[in-house]
């Protein structure tokens, strides 16, 4: 069996507003495995949102255990927890996130500045995350210079940079025409056959429909999940 790189038990997540409790998570029981494509589906307002900052480390559970990489991550400390998140997962946003004076290698060298690693180690490593996403020759670009898809494929580059254990994509072709998911999802393609861990956080069916397993969220609970469970074949 492949190896279990996430563990939720009775994960619940509440907010008061005002005399009104708000459950936006209800007790989810949820287990991940090393080299999953995943896709977390629901409509808006179904939890899915308040699950992706729970499984990022941005948010922490009202109650339940998380286990992420064999660390309870529930306990941590904020800086104990913002250690984990900047080691152990890649974030790719929507809106890409982007610093707009920085050139597409400063921006991919960003989460390495307090790693401890030398300027010269850093840029290598952000070279080779540019190569994988096949942006080695616009290093130098800023983002106003780029293409939509390839400020998507900058924020993938970062997202890669750190060798996270989980890619956590929230809406990552929202912004992006019918051509260009076309050609993102193609690299998540890639990335899944060199072992890496993506979950995808959407609510259009036809990106689901690409993952290989299916996690539907209603109400605040796991109401499907579909596809296999284990890693790739």
């Amino acid at each position: 069996m492949t190896a279990e790189i996430i563990r939720l038990e009775g994960v619940s997540r509440h907010y008061q507003m005002g005399d009104e409790t708000i459950r936006a998570l209800d007790g989810v029981d949820l287990s991940i495995f090393r080299n999953e494509y995943v896709a977390v589906i629901g409509a808006s307002g179904s939890g899915k949102s308040t699950l992706m900052n729970i499984l990022g480390c941005l948010d922490r559970p009202s109650g339940g255990l998380y286990r992420l990489n064999d660390t309870e991550v529930e306990g941590l400390s904020d800086s104990e927890l913002s250690a984990v998140r900047n080691k152990e997962i890649g974030f790719i946003f929507q809106s890409f996130n982007l610093l707009p004076r920085a050139t597409a290698l400063q921006n991919v060298i960003q989460p390495l500045i307090y790693a401890g690693m030398s300027r010269h180690e850093r840029r290598e490593r952000a070279m080779a995350a540019l190569k994988q996403v096949g942006l080695e020759k616009r290093e130098g670009h800023l983002p106003n210079q780029l293409s939509g898809g390839q400020r998507q494929r900058v924020a993938i580059a970062r997202a890669l940079v750190t060798n996270p254990a989980i890619i956590l994509a929230d809406e990552p072709t929202g912004n992006l025409d019918s051509s260009t998911t076309a050609e993102i999802m193609a690299l998540f393609d890639k990335l899944i056959e060199s072992g890496q861990t993506i979950i995808i956080v959407t609510h259009e069916p036809e990106i689901a429909d690409h993952c290989r397993r299916v996690i539907t969220i209603s109400d605040g609970r796991i109401v499907g999940d579909t596809g296999s469970k284990g890693g790739a074949a």
